[in-house]
């Protein structure tokens, strides 16, 4: 997966942290000719972290349209979501793991990869994972009472951003308990 010269690299280069740049584009451009998934999914591991940046935004608006682009790339994901200390990189695995059919070894691995995240310095990565363990917790009701106490938890100390997200995420975890 670690092809640096493609042509979305070059679309997704420039500019700092701070700025999308062309990532709507290339999601479209993906969403259009969804084969062209792969090269995007290549720029995750490119040399220049605002490539990569861009390319997990572009890749989470992509599969939030089509779930099913990231079926084939399950092991990469799941090997990037253990191994990467990017933070843009960590919020948008987050929202695209759950969109994955995992089984229960799968799933392990990714709540164990977004606990860790909760320690993570930027508030923006520790929400995302709430949301992600409250997404994964699905229709598992011994996983959305743990991870609903854990919410909890953290509401008492987050942000309050994380307060507000946390709110929401209790509210779909006890209305799906029925």
């Amino acid at each position: 997966m670690r092809n640096t010269a493609s042509r979305f690299a070059v679309l997704l280069a420039g500019g700092d942290r701070r700025s999308i740049g062309r990532a709507n584009e290339v999601a479209e451009i993906v969403h259009k000719r969804p084969k062209r998934f792969r090269e995007l999914v290549a720029c995750l591991w490119n040399e220049d972290p605002i490539v990569r940046m861009r390319a997990a935004d572009a890749a989470e608006k992509a599969s939030a349209l089509r779930p099913a682009l990231l079926a084939p790339f399950k092991a990469e994901m799941l090997g990037l979501l253990a191994e990467t200390t990017q933070q843009e990189i960590r919020w948008h695995l987050a929202q695209m793991i759950p969109r994955l059919k995992l089984d229960d070894a799968e799933r392990r691995r990714a709540s164990t990869a977004f606990n860790s995240f909760l320690s993570d310095r930027g508030s923006l990565v520790r929400t995302a994972a709430m949301q992600g363990l409250a997404d994964l917790a699905g229709t598992d009701a011994r996983h959305r009472s743990q991870v609903a106490d854990l919410i909890e938890n953290l509401m008492r100390t987050g942000t309050p951003a994380m307060r507000a997200r946390g709110r929401q995420l209790l509210r779909q975890l006890r209305g799906s308990a029925g």
